[in-house]
């Protein structure tokens, strides 16, 4: 156990698939898991130990932001022995050619903020998935004619969607990265993988397109999200 966890180490597979959302990762364990059991309930932060197809994963929910996913994923690797991590989450995205409900996976991750200095004293902005994780997720998708794009994303401190100026903000961002979207975690998550020589890998759901100027509602976000799902705990 840890101070924002009540699960015994037993209790958390080293497997772990990671919504934001606590109802996201309730959605999937009554959805897609059998055998399932409700494992954390620290701050309502959700987990859920079930089998899938035969093979045991946990679902964790991390919460939004880089520190909140940096808690949970650090305690994770650190004090539970979690090797695999793959962050299950929702997205913005930027370019008009991206529809609502597509399914983004990353590849490299950038942010404007100092996580990695506060962490470890080190001037680090761009953070890259496993390798592995990644070819496997992909050969999987092709498997299963499951439509997906691989791209750079931003990691960001701030809702994109409040921002008085988001042409400041993309302006800013390095062109030679071609980044598509934004979430506010995976950064944290590919850092702490990276410190702790642990894997890690982000896949995405578009909910808004700010390119389009739509948006989905909280139940889509919730519930819609089915091929992202599918494509994680295929392969695990």
């Amino acid at each position: 156990m840890t101070i924002h966890c009540n699960a015994k180490k037993e209790d958390i597979e080293k497997t772990v698939l990671m919504p934001g959302d606590p109802l996201r990762a309730k959605y999937i364990a009554e959805n897609f898991l059998t055998n399932v059991r409700l494992v954390n309930t620290v701050r309502n932060m959700l987990a859920y130990t079930g089998e899938y197809k035969g093979k045991k994963v946990t679902v964790f929910s991390s919460g939004m932001g880089m520190p909140s996913m940096g808690i949970y994923c650090y305690e994770l690797y650190k004090f539970y022995d979690v090797e695999k991590i793959i962050r299950i989450g929702s997205c913005g995205v930027y370019t008009p050619d991206i529809d609502l409900l597509d399914t983004l996976l990353v590849d490299k991750t950038y942010t404007e903020g100092n996580f990695a200095y506060e962490w470890n004293s080190e001037d680090c902005h761009i953070m890259e998935a496993s390798k592995e994780l990644n070819n496997n997720i992909e050969e999987v998708a092709k498997k299963l004619n499951i439509h997906y794009t691989k791209g750079n994303t931003l990691c960001s401190d701030c809702f994109d969607g409040y921002l008085d100026n988001l042409d400041a903000l993309l302006n800013r961002l390095p062109k030679n990265l071609n980044i598509i979207g934004a979430e506010m975690e995976a950064f944290a998550l590919f850092y702490i993988a990276k410190y702790l020589n642990k894997k890690a890998a982000c896949l995405l759901t578009v909910v808004d397109s700010l390119a389009k100027k739509q948006s989905s509602t909280a139940e889509k976000r919730e519930k819609s999200l089915n091929n992202m799902i599918k494509l994680a705990l295929e392969s695990i």
